[in-house]
């Protein structure tokens, strides 16, 4: 791998500190660089020598506010609609398996004959998906984004395609497990890559609008719709479902590859200066690090001794009890309130599209006023009252039951923003950050294996299930509470410390955690 020469580091600095005029335009660093050395083979990290003349001219380099804007706007128009469309077939290939149950077609293809088959079907996609998380996640910050989410979207879309000719249980059990594998460390990763572009009160938005169900759902439910409907001497229709829903994924994988800058350092469609721009203004707010720091293993060890990445999985872990159940439920509960299969793929659409909105609105209102905690719990609120209304009156009114499914979708997906941003607002170093996110979706998604077992009771329009759902409801909002009253004290905490210190001891923690703040350090602010 290439590397600036010493000699060039050390004129470089000397020019700096010698000169008048230091590094404004923020390419000094960048210039001295030649061109990227070519890795050796697929799994080669990259170079950080790029990444260290990034950051060295991020110290430097001066901007306007307006300078700021551009380059953000550049950042997400360029980033986002990547993300963005492979999350929503990210989500097609997860749950088209909901819309497909619906019809009888499919169930006598793979023999699921009983209440008992069907369940276990969609729980065993958690246990590949819940081992791998965490490797996941490191793999992705020593290979690069783009080219470890081109391996997960490969191997979810390759899974998902096999379904297609797939036949007997045995081999819909087989597939969903390879289908989790492929798609193990694809959200919380997401997540992890986002935080290196944005501040901290852009990141909730952000995911929102590249991360949500919601939108999938709706899109999800319509080609559903559509698609069942086909039929042909080759295929029926839910093999056009999986066909038509697989074959984009494998294509958007190779765009990933192509398109997506694995870290900012390495973003092609910046010029020198952007990148140094892109990279000061998140230095300022949580100076993110694509390579060095402590280990995985390291940050594993910090994870499990922290107190609030147990109370941010047992957040996450509740509500999601509801979403792993929804997603799949969706068609099959408002079957149940007396609809065909093919109106109740349908109906689908109208409570994703309402969620959507309300996911967007949470997210944008959080970032603007810079909490998490409430707006978690207000989230939680309403998703609670949508399942106590389904517990109640579900078996009494369809048109109650209908509306109360609005409330739960979007309910639940709008909490998947506010909870990953807070943890990944509230994890540092870079390495920390990283772990934590994938530890709480994966220790939270050894819950979602068993999630699905709830809904046990159709005979009586699985009241019961949503009374559980509701009860785990509740417990995510009494745990967002308890999260949110720590971090407010140890902010506090952290005020007080910080005053006691004489300037002395601020310049030496100036100089400790090579240059990263840590959030054991006391001038660390968590958001709350």
């Amino acid at each position: 791998m290439s590397s600036s020469p010493e000699g060039s580091k050390h004129s470089i600095d000397e020019a700096e500190k010698a000169s008048d005029h230091p590094n404004k335009e923020g390419t000094l660093h960048q210039s001295e660089l030649g061109p990227k050395a070519k890795r050796k083979h697929f799994f080669a990290p990259l170079d950080p020598a790029y990444a260290d003349a990034v950051n060295k001219d991020a110290e430097f380099v001066e901007f306007t506010a307006d300078e700021e804007r551009a380059v953000r706007k550049k950042i997400d128009n360029t980033v986002l609609p990547l993300v963005i469309c492979s999350y929503v077939f990210n989500q097609f290939d997860r749950t088209n398996i909901g819309n497909a149950h619906v019809l009888p077609a499919f169930n006598e293809n793979f023999g699921i004959s009983n209440n008992n088959k069907w369940p276990l079907a969609l729980s065993i996609f958690y246990v590949g998906y819940c081992l791998l998380e965490m490797p996941a996640n490191v793999l992705q910050r020593h290979i690069g984004a783009n080219r470890f989410f081109f391996l997960t979207m490969t191997v979810w879309g390759l899974a998902s395609l096999s379904f297609v000719y797939a036949k007997g249980y045995p081999a819909l059990l087989v597939l969903r497990v390879l289908l989790g594998i492929g798609e193990a460390g694809y959200y919380a990763g997401m997540i992890y890559y986002l935080s290196f572009w944005y501040k901290r009160h852009e990141l909730a938005l952000r995911i929102s609008l590249c991360m949500t169900g919601t939108l999938p759902g709706a899109i999800g439910g319509l080609l559903a719709f559509g698609l069942t409907r086909a039929h042909t001497s080759v295929l029926a229709g839910w093999q056009f479902l999986f066909l038509i829903e697989a074959i984009p994924t494998l294509i958007m994988g190779i765009a990933i590859l192509l398109f997506l800058p694995s870290f900012p350092f390495a973003a092609s469609f910046l010029t020198p200066r952007e990148r140094a721009i892109a990279q000061s203004r998140v230095n300022r707010d949580h100076r993110p690090r694509s390579h060095g720091g402590m280990t995985g293993w390291n940050g594993f060890k910090a994870i499990v001794s922290d107190p609030n990445s147990w109370l941010f999985m047992l957040i996450y872990a509740s509500f999601n009890v509801g979403v792993a159940t929804v997603s799949y439920f969706l068609p099959v509960l408002i079957k149940a309130l007396g609809f065909s299969s093919i109106n109740a793929q349908g109906m689908t659409v109208a409570p994703y599209l309402v969620g959507w909105f309300m996911v967007v609105f949470q997210a944008l209102h959080s970032d603007r006023t810079r909490d998490r905690g409430w707006h978690i719990m207000g989230s939680c609120a309403v998703s609670f009252t949508g399942y106590l209304i389904l517990a109640t009156s579900v078996h009494k009114s369809v048109g109650a039951a209908y509306f109360a499914l609005f409330l739960v979708v979007g309910g639940n997906y709008s909490l998947f923003p506010l909870v990953m941003s807070w943890a990944a607002n509230s994890f540092s170093p870079t390495s920390k950050r990283g772990v934590g996110t994938a530890f709480i979706v994966s220790i939270s998604n050894c819950v979602s294996i068993a999630s699905p077992q709830i809904y046990f009771d159709p005979e009586d329009q699985f009241r019961k299930g949503h009374a559980i759902s509701a009860g785990c409801l509740m417990l995510s909002f009494l745990a967002a509470f308890m999260l949110r009253t720590r971090l407010n004290g140890l902010n506090k905490k952290n005020e007080r410390k910080l005053a006691e210190l004489s300037e002395e001891e601020k310049k030496k923690l100036e100089v400790v955690n090579e240059g990263e703040i840590w959030d054991n350090d006391p001038r660390y602010v968590f958001m709350t």
